[in-house]
């Protein structure tokens, strides 16, 4: 999630409602001052750009007719009348705050607030703000990552925070879809070189004949569609960082050209002879088993001592549990701004679902599916059939080693009479939609003599 460059400033007696409305919109804007002394706001103010303020009304014990907040508001509005006021009271003195609009407040807010209803608010300040300025609303080319509580993943960017600082060469393994791309990504913002390129290559996309033109350049003529001279992805990421992926499917016979080029730090485009020197750095990954690769003579062993001087795997969903829930409303969140759509949510009752669905395809399994659950939703609520996760069952304990259609059968069996053949009950215990029930049950043949 891009977070858009506005400044906020927040000014409240209490520290509590100060780090609350920080943590709500920390997530979606770039800066964020608070302060419990609005004589501060004098320094602030002058010291930053801010598009908005939210601004209580009221400081001193005892004082709750909002005048205090109304002479702050006079004095924003003349001395910064591009800088949008959100009024707050917890008090529900309307009339002052109706007052406070008549006089130039933006707009005005009860507390304690709803979260979405804060962060509408302060958007619509700021885009009023940035027409005030004449100046477009841009994002920060910062990007937020995830990165979860399970030990295995923050021992992982344990580690790549401490090798980011360095140029040391980093090979990233793990399943299709843990997410090595964006690891890479958050290495490289990290690191001394975030300034520069980062450019991504799919090594196994690239077929034999385009490997070298593509990542080493060409000359002009050097073969027939050669029409100018073009640098090659290498040189591309000049000064920056060059992600190697799927290094592992690389042929064996195209290796030692890849080798030559990590060893000299030079590339030679084709049809040229001089060697270009090369401040390059270099983050490779692969889902299979590499080492193994190197014993059965697969992959170099040269070429694998060269691209791992720091090694991280990057474990599966599967031994993340803990983070699926937050990760899941952590993409929810980053697609429903994508598409512009308000107050989506998990639906409830299919958490446990969310939660104990195997995940095959890991991260990015989750992220296709939650963008397309994004897209078609209708109700602002998600559920395992927006998800296509409805062919899960979750685990069910027997005291056999039944096959997995049995242990379905029997899960929607026992959830029946739990509910006494009520139909709406037994498909929100199982996380399925009533549609969805009704065709397990004609897939495994079970009457519901007691039904509704």
């Amino acid at each position: 999630m891009r977070k858009k460059q506005a400044t906020i400033i927040v000014t409240d007696d209490q520290e509590e409602i100060l780090f609350a409305a920080k943590m709500v919109l920390k997530k979606h804007f770039e800066t964020i001052f608070t302060t419990s002394n609005p004589r501060t706001l004098y320094q602030l103010l002058a010291e930053n750009q801010a598009d908005a303020v939210l601004l209580d009304m009221n400081y001193r014990i005892g004082f709750e007719d909002g005048r205090e907040g109304i002479h702050w508001l006079r004095e924003i509005t003349t001395l910064y009348p591009n800088t949008c006021v959100i009024l707050m009271t917890a008090f529900g003195k309307i009339e002052t705050a109706v007052e406070g609009i008549k006089i130039g407040a933006f707009d005005y807010m009860m507390k304690p607030w709803e979260n979405q209803k804060l962060l509408d608010v302060v958007e619509k300040a700021v885009s009023e703000s940035r027409r005030r300025q004449k100046k477009p609303i841009e994002f920060s080319g910062e990007k937020s990552y995830f990165i979860g509580t399970s030990p295995k993943i923050k021992q992982a960017y344990s580690i790549a925070d401490k090798v980011a600082k360095t140029d040391a060469n980093v090979l990233l393994l793990g399943e299709n879809g843990t997410g090595k791309y964006v690891f890479a990504e958050y290495i490289h913002t990290n690191s001394n070189r975030k300034a520069m390129p980062f450019v991504h290559v799919d090594l196994g996309s690239l077929s034999d004949n385009l490997f070298e033109s593509e990542l080493f350049g060409y000359a002009k003529g050097a073969f027939t569609d050669a029409k100018s001279d073009t640098a090659g992805r290498f040189e591309t990421a000049q000064g920056g960082t060059i992600f190697l992926d799927e290094i592992g499917n690389v042929p064996l016979h195209l290796q030692s050209k890849l080798l030559s080029v990590l060893q000299t730090k030079t590339v030679v485009r084709l049809g040229e002879s001089k060697p270009r020197a090369l401040d390059v750095r270099i983050i490779a990954a692969t889902n299979i088993d590499i080492a193994q690769e190197v014993k059965k003579k697969n992959f170099r062993e040269d070429l694998f001592y060269r691209i791992n001087t720091m090694e991280i795997t990057l474990p599966p969903l599967r031994e993340r549990k803990a983070d699926i829930l937050p990760l899941a409303e952590f993409l929810l969140s980053d697609k429903a701004e994508k598409y512009n759509i308000r107050n989506l949510e998990f639906a409830t009752e299919n958490l446990n679902w969310l939660e104990n669905y195997p995940w095959p395809g890991n991260i990015r399994e989750m992220e296709n599916k939650i963008e397309r659950a994004v897209i078609l939703n209708e109700d602002g609520k998600i559920s395992v059939t927006d998800l296509d996760i409805f062919d899960y069952t979750p685990e069910v304990k027997l005291e056999d080693d039944s096959p997995l259609s049995d242990m379905e059968k029997h899960a929607i069996e026992k959830a029946l009479v739990k509910h006494s053949g009520n139909i709406s009950k037994t498909s929100e215990e199982l996380g399925l939609s009533r549609a969805a029930l009704y065709r397990r049950m004609e897939k495994y043949s079970i009457a519901n003599k007691n039904g509704n």
